[in-house]
Formats: C-alpha cells, sequence, structure tokens
C-alpha cells in the first residue's frame, strides 16, 4: 500500500470506434460505439474505469468534476461518490451525468485494489468463482446469414447456454427471424429484447407469438419509463418466459420504480451508467431483498468483479460492439470457456490496462 492515498491527477478521453457492420435495434440504429476511458492517479497508482456513452462527458469529466476529487482520500470512495453527486445537482444526476460518475467510481475501484495490490473480485470478495455470460446481438439490421452466423458462433465457440437477439423494428419479419434464430441454436435458450418498440398491448401479442420459439426472456417489451405497462405485459406473458429491464437504471430510485410495481422477473444494471461498482453492488441488494435475480448489462469486461460479487446474481451480457472494443482496446479482457467468464485474481483491479497505441488510432 502507498503512503500517500491522495487523488490527484484525473484524465479522460474518448474514443469512437466504427461497427463492423451496420447495426440496430427495435427503436435505433447505429454504425459507432464512443467509449469514455478515465484514468484517476493517487499513491504512485493509476486506477482505470470507462462507460458507453457520448464524447461530451470526457470534458464534462475534466473540467467540471476532476477538481472536486483532486486531494480527496483515494479509499474513501463513498465519499468521493457524495462529492459528485452534489457537483451535478443542477445538471441532472441521469443521464450522461450518471455515466461520468460510473466511469470515475469505476476508475476509483480499480485505484483502491491496485494501492493494496489486490484484484477487486477479491476486495469485494466472491459469491462465486465464474460469471455466466449469454450472446447477444443478433440486430435487425442482419440478414438471415449473419443471425444465424453470429448466434450460432457463441453457442460453439464460447460455450454460452443462451443468446438474445433484437426485435421490433419490423415486427412483421420478426417471427421468421425467430425461427432462423431457433434452428440456429437448437436446444440453447432464445432471448429477445426489444428495447421498448412496442405498446403493452402488442407487445402481449409479440410475446405470444415469441413462446411459439421457445422465447424464454423478453426484455424492454415496453420503454422501462413506463413501469405500470411492463407490469401488464409481465402479467400477460407466457408463464415460462421472463420479463427483464433495467439498463437505463441511473439511481436506485429508478430500479425501485420497476420493483414497487412488479414490473420485471429479472432486474439489469449497467455498471456503465448506474453509479460504478458502488452503484452496481448498491443495485444487487435491492435486488436480494426483492428476491429478484439481476443480470449484468454490456460493459462484460468491466462487470466481472462486481459479476461475481453480487448475491443473487444470473448472468452477463456478452454483447457484441462492447466485447469487440475491449479486446480492441484493453489488456486483459477476458476470454469464455465454457460458458462462463473468469477473474484473474493475479492481476490488481479489475485487470484492465488501455492499449495506448493502439487506442489512440479511435481517439476523439
Amino acid at each position: 500500500m502507498r503512503d500517500d492515498p491522495g487523488i490527484g491527477t484525473v484524465r479522460a478521453r474518448a474514443y469512437t470506434v466504427p461497427t463492423d457492420a451496420p447495426e440496430a435495434d427495435g427503436t435505433f440504429a447505429w454504425d459507432q460505439t464512443t467509449v469514455v476511458v478515465v484514468h484517476v492517479e493517487a499513491g504512485g497508482e493509476t486506477g482505470l474505469g470507462y462507460s458507453y456513452t457520448d464524447a461530451s462527458v470526457a470534458r464534462l469529466i475534466v473540467g467540471t468534476l476532476a477538481s472536486h476529487l483532486t486531494g480527496l482520500s483515494a479509499f474513501d470512495i463513498p465519499r468521493a461518490n457524495a462529492v459528485l453527486c452534489g457537483a451535478v445537482r443542477n445538471l441532472g444526476r441521469s443521464g450522461l451525468a450518471a455515466t461520468a460518475i460510473s466511469a470515475l467510481d469505476t476508475a476509483l475501484w480499480d485505484l483502491k485494489a491496485r494501492l493494496l495490490d489486490v484484484s477487486l473480485a477479491s476486495l469485494f470478495g466472491q459469491a462465486r468463482e465464474h460469471a455466466e455470460i449469454y450472446g447477444s446481438g443478433g440486430f435487425t439490421s442482419y440478414d438471415d446469414r449473419q443471425l444465424r452466423e453470429q448466434l450460432a458462433g457463441w453457442i460453439e465457440r464460447d460455450g454460452c447456454r443462451s443468446v438474445k437477439m433484437k426485435v421490433g423494428s419490423a415486427p412483421e419479419r420478426d417471427p421468421a427471424r425467430m425461427a432462423v434464430a431457433k434452428a440456429a441454436i437448437g436446444d440453447a435458450s432464445l432471448f429477445i429484447d426489444a428495447n421498448g418498440a412496442f405498446t403493452p398491448k402488442h407487445a402481449i401479442g409479440a410475446a405470444q407469438v415469441a413462446e411459439r420459439f421457445g422465447v424464454a426472456w423478453f426484455e424492454e417489451p415496453v420503454s422501462s419509463d413506463d413501469p405500470a405497462g411492463m407490469a401488464s405485459v409481465r402479467a400477460s406473458a407466457p408463464a415460462g418466459m421472463e420479463i427483464a429491464a433495467g439498463e437505463y437504471v441511473y439511481t436506485l430510485d429508478d430500479l425501485r420504480g420497476l420493483l414497487d410495481v412488479g414490473a420485471v422477473d429479472v432486474a439489469q444494471a449497467d455498471v456503465t451508467r448506474c453509479g460504478g461498482y458502488s452503484g452496481f453492488l448498491k443495485v444487487a441488494a435491492l435486488c436480494e431483498a426483492a428476491h429478484l435475480d439481476l443480470s449484468g448489462h454490456c460493459a462484460p469486461a468491466l462487470h466481472l468483479p462486481a459479476a461475481v460479487a453480487a448475491p443473487r446474481f444470473r448472468h452477463l451480457e456478452w454483447f457484441h460492439d462492447h466485447v469487440r472494443i475491449e479486446r480492441m482496446l484493453f489488456d486483459g479482457a477476458p476470454v469464455p470457456r465454457d460458458g462462463v467468464i473468469t477473474p484473474d485474481l493475479t492481476r490488481p483491479g479489475h485487470g484492465l490496462t488501455l492499449k495506448t497505441r493502439d487506442a489512440d488510432a479511435y481517439a476523439v
């Protein structure tokens, strides 16, 4: 442990990586993904965090938030979070500000573990040795060949027992697409994600159609901004189909709004949006109190230490874009084996370091 854990320099930079093919879901289309990477220094060590967000968040971190952290103890992460939340009071805590705080929080936890020379999984304490993953992509922009090859690849190459595809941008095509997907994955479980594309009534109809293809998980059938609508879909969904949401949980109140009305069978949270590791572990405690499982949304490499620590944890989303970016930009990104990823306890912190030279080609 270093003698001086006072927080010093805070750096942030945005990187934009083009997708390897056009991508779309039920409500959005994109051809690039931006990640804002944060470094926080203290006691001769540097912690790394990041969030998939807008490039403007780098300026928010450096220009507005960094000065509030300077001089604070790198060990007192709850205090740092309280200071950061106070600093964005008049900006709005959700959305971009939440992604900024999330990136800083993950960097602070990585820094603390590096100062203590332990892995983050060890620092948090492990409830399990591995985190199960499910393959995620199946974009509505894909043709049948792309859909078939991607979904089958997760099962054959990575050992995934479940895969997820996008639905909702052209609902009339979805039954045929689900048939292609199910034929490609055999006995594995099929998940679908509408990204809030449907009204409650249309979502109930879509769930009834999806049952024919053995769909076990229907994510965001309606917008998570409509907890009552989500609850009505859950109440009418086939018995074997779980309703999931939570990727846009920025605060505990956001999740509590979903839980209070019985909107979900499985809650989701994203460490790059919900307040970093600190927020994610609070979400995990709320899920435990509600007797619900928690699933991690995207950013699998960053989620891993918290995923093995959360008491009622189901699985991590092995999202095509983020897996690709994390392998491109970071040393230490996990490699699946038999459908799980495992933290490297010999590496301090979360074990990730930025490949600066490779990343520079994508700097904004």
